[in-house]
């Protein structure tokens, strides 16, 4: 995101290629053989079993009334909190595209993590007075908005008190860099439990901006000691101090490394030592909280990591995950797993869908991208699971739950019905990708019975189940759809191998036909009903690359596998095709937008009753 740097990014990787050596028995490394195949929105990658993606904010210019009453549609950098029995997500927004003001940055929450409120504003657009001036930058303000950029959220103090943050920055026009050092400033306010806010207050101005101008005073002229005592506590924190590098004078005392580092994120080793990551996958180790740094930060040996952020954490069964882009482009997601800290040995799949980019804007770019999860002292959540938060083409709002152990194999049989799976439980062992207008979850099929169901209105997504099996060569899998129509909608069924090639596809497609894909072209095997019951067996064999088909117990043929693959390993219920744009050679910009980008299309609805794998 943000300004480019790339004279800075090369000088650091170059610097790297002489450090790596010297500090290659202290530094985070990638140790693992698992690398991203970018010609793949999924990166070939294997699945972390059980992550639940779902869309909490989805933009719509032309009807705003279905995005919380917000038609802005560059929305991007969201941050994670968990207090209060309550997750807290924060997110800047503008109008059309980055750097292009008026900027405000929302504000959601939820109890469960998967359903999530409208957003509020959290820091309203600041106007910026006509005339003012940016040393050594041409251009004067003229009905001018600052815009948001912040690389820290939240801060809960010691005493509980849960403080938001976001910071205002000056873009005199497109290309301008509101984050260095030159803006107006960083402001602070707090969340109460009743959800209410307290005041706007500056936390750290920049020395350049006359506070005369704005309506907010400095913190310290807060009524509420106990908020000026969590503020100065805030302030005494080195390690959060590192996160507003980039916004900060560039000579601020309070920041402990003042390079041309971005995006910080940390956690702690058993022995103390603070593990520092940044943008680039660079990264750095302190023995002192972040006071000081042993070495200047440098590429993570075996990482992967063009300009995107990385995010690092412990993770409640004491294991460490670093997730990130692992490519030159922002896609796919991707968890790394470390047993002590430093050497981290897999490459995992969070999400590897990109969708529709439905609003061009400036520097606007695909996938999902700039994640974080709850840094350390914002919360647990309770279930002791990993807890994520992207962007989607800097336009819509994510968050994945991640289970612990982070695990890419199962075992034994599975004989899964879901009406008669504990509640709550039925989905712990699928990756879900559960947009708003294509929702996946657990409700009453039209026979009454609990299913899994895949909703779809929207054109531009897709609803997804995937189910990660047993390795085999040979496999009988049995599932029961009830589609809820016949006259619209799509869904594929994919029996896959790890990587995510489909050997053999079923489609109930729009026309009253259940079809399957041979080569080309689709193949007819049955017409089918609306709210019917379908049990669907597929007997598949990898040495044979064929398969039979069976439909509530009658036999209805044998197809050709259109693709080979070594064994399977995972199978995919989808509402739409498969997408291959954008790729590695599409332009970076997207300067349109696509037609009728706020509509819905007419629900289709999918219930799957059972999954069988023998």
């Amino acid at each position: 995101m943000y300004k480019k740097s790339f004279i800075h990014f090369w000088g650091i990787a170059l610097l790297s290629l002489f450090s790596q050596k010297t500090f290659s028995q202290d530094t985070v490394r990638y140790v693992g053989k698992t690398l991203v195949n970018v010609d793949y929105h999924h990166g070939q990658l294997p699945l972390a079993v059980g992550v639940h993606n779902y869309q909490t904010f989805r933009a719509n210019r032309e009807h705003p009334e279905w995005a919380g009453g917000s038609s802005w549609t560059y929305n991007h950098a969201p941050m994670l909190a968990y207090w209060n029995n309550t997750f807290f997500l924060e997110f800047l927004s503008d109008p059309v595209g980055e750097h292009i003001p008026p900027g405000q940055t929302f504000l959601q929450t939820s109890s469960n993590g998967k359903d999530w409120t409208n957003p509020v504003v959290l820091f309203p657009p600041h106007k910026i007075p006509d005339g003012w001036t940016k040393q050594g930058y041409k251009g004067v303000a003229k009905d001018l908005y600052a815009v948001m950029h912040q690389r820290m959220g939240f801060y809960v103090s010691k005493k509980n008190r849960l403080l938001a943050l976001a910071y205002y920055g000056i873009a005199l026009d497109a290309k301008d860099d509101p984050n260095d050092g030159k803006g107006i400033g960083r402001v602070v306010r707090e969340i109460f439990k009743d959800g209410s806010f307290g005041p706007i207050h500056f936390i750290r101005p920049n020395r350049t901006w006359d506070l005369k101008q704005s309506p907010y005073t400095m913190f310290t002229q807060s009524k509420d000691k106990g908020f000026i005592e969590a503020c100065n506590e805030l302030l005494a924190t080195p390690l959060m101090m590192q996160q507003w590098v980039e916004e900060a004078d560039r000579d601020d005392e309070l920041i402990p490394l003042k390079k041309e580092v971005k995006a910080f994120s940390f956690y702690h080793l058993p022995n103390k030592n603070v593990v520092g990551l940044w943008k680039h996958a660079l990264t750095s180790i302190s023995k002192d909280e972040g006071k000081t740094w042993e070495y200047s930060p440098l590429r993570a040996p075996g990482f992967v990591n063009s300009n995107a952020k990385i995010w690092g954490q412990k993770l409640s069964n004491g294991q460490y995950a670093t997730v990130y882009n692992p490519s030159e482009f922002r896609w796919p997601l991707g968890i790394s797993v470390s047993d002590n800290g430093l050497d981290y040995k897999n490459l995992l799949l969070v999400t590897g869908e990109i969708s529709t980019m439905r609003y061009g804007g400036n520097y606007k770019s695909y996938g999902p991208q700039y994640v974080r999860g709850i840094i350390e002292g914002n919360g647990t959540p309770p279930d002791g699971n990993m807890w994520l938060t992207y962007s989607m083409n800097k336009e819509d709002i994510w968050v994945s739950k991640v289970p612990v152990p982070v695990a890419s194999e199962v075992y034994g049989t599975i004989n899964e019905t879901f009406d008669r799976m504990p509640e709550g439980k039925e989905l712990e062992l699928w990756n879900i990708y559960s947009p708003l207008w294509a929702r996946v979850g657990i409700e009453k099929a039209p026979d009454g019975t609990k299913s899994l169901a895949l909703h779809d209105k929207d054109p531009f997504d897709f609803a997804k189940a995937e189910r990660v099996i047993p390795e085999a060569t040979k496999t009988t899998i049995t599932f029961t759809v009830i589609p809820a129509q016949n006259n619209k909608g799509l869904l594929h069924i994919e029996f896959q191998d790890e990587k995510g090639t489909p050997a053999a596809r079923l489609i109930f497609d729009s026309d009253s036909t259940l079809k399957a894909k041979v080569g080309y072209r689709n193949s007819g095997v049955q017409t089918y009903e609306a709210g019917k019951s379908y049990e669907i067996r597929v007997e598949l064999d990898r040495y044979k690359r064929m398969y039979d088909i069976y439909i509530n117990g009658q036999k209805k043929g044998t197809r050709l596998q259109f693709a080979p693959v070594a064994s399977f390993r995972r199978v995919v219920f989808r509402t739409g095709e498969v997408r291959r744009f954008p790729n590695a050679d599409t332009p970076t910009d997207q300067d349109f937008d696509v037609p009728n980008a706020g509509e819905q299309a007419p629900e289709a609805v999918y219930y799957i009753k059972n999954f069988i794998v023998k």
